[in-house]
């Protein structure tokens, strides 16, 4: 069966989010391919579609690396973040589906039940699987790709401290899907807002590795590539 561009793209792009290709790291299309267990067609696009979004950049006669963002770069993000999602919020609280609100209702429960029990290090992946729900609740696929994006940049090139106010933190987000569910947009945003700034300031710069070498061999390989599952499809199946 072949493997779709769009499938090793994701890849790829969760690679490089998560530190297995660090900033400055040469992306030749012999490596990923063996990699990935795919032909180098698929690969050649998937550069073309990381480079169009910022991940990737390509040179004349050097060929594709890992971008490397400045502070300045890396500090938009956050004042994006801090635009952008009060809008999803918004617009989710106009346009979100039982079953959005059901999973986003989930999340938020299993987000306290961990801090209870001090399970402080399944907090990101649970509120980034949160915010990744609440874009899609947009009904805005536009809107949804730009909200999702834009977090996969910040776990990129920011590191988060674990917040003493965890628990606080997982009340914003319950206030936030109360006034989704009511559908009032307004103390939605206000709320995103209200959140995206607290948590800015536990938000530190991620450093390169010394001389920006990758962590994977050029015989390494992860095997077949997976095609992503749908975020609503697969907290229907969790939560």
């Amino acid at each position: 069966m072949r493997i779709s561009a769009h499938a090793v793209c994701t890849a790829i792009r969760d690679d490089i989010v998560q530190g297995a290709f660090p900033p400055g790291t040469r992306l030749t299309e012999e490596l990923l391919a063996r990699r990935y267990g795919v032909s180098r067609v698929p690969v050649r696009e998937a550069l073309r579609t990381l480079e169009s979004e910022g991940f990737v950049r390509t040179r004349r006669h050097a060929g594709a690396t890992v971008a490397e963002p400045t502070e300045q770069e890396a500090a938009d993000l956050l004042e994006v973040r801090a635009l952008l999602e009060p809008l999803g919020a918004a617009r989710a609280a106009q346009r979100r589906t039982e079953p959005h609100l059901k999973v986003l209702r989930g999340l938020v429960r299993l987000g306290r039940q961990r801090v209870d029990h001090g399970n402080l290090s399944d907090l990101r992946p649970l509120e980034d699987w949160f915010h990744e729900t609440l874009a899609q609740a947009t009904g805005s696929p536009s809107l949804a790709a730009m909200l999702v994006q834009l977090r996969r940049k910040i776990t990129w090139v920011y590191a988060v401290e674990e917040s003493p106010h965890a628990a606080a933190g997982w009340q914003e987000l319950g206030a936030l899907v109360d006034a989704v569910t009511r559908g009032d947009a307004e103390r939605a945003r206000g709320l995103a807002r209200q959140h995206a700034e607290r948590s800015a300031g536990l938000h530190r710069l991620r450093r390169p590795a010394p001389g920006g070498e990758s962590r994977v061999g050029r015989g390494d390989r992860r095997g077949a590539v997976r095609n992503p599952k749908h975020a609503v499809n697969i907290a229907r199946d969790r939560v």
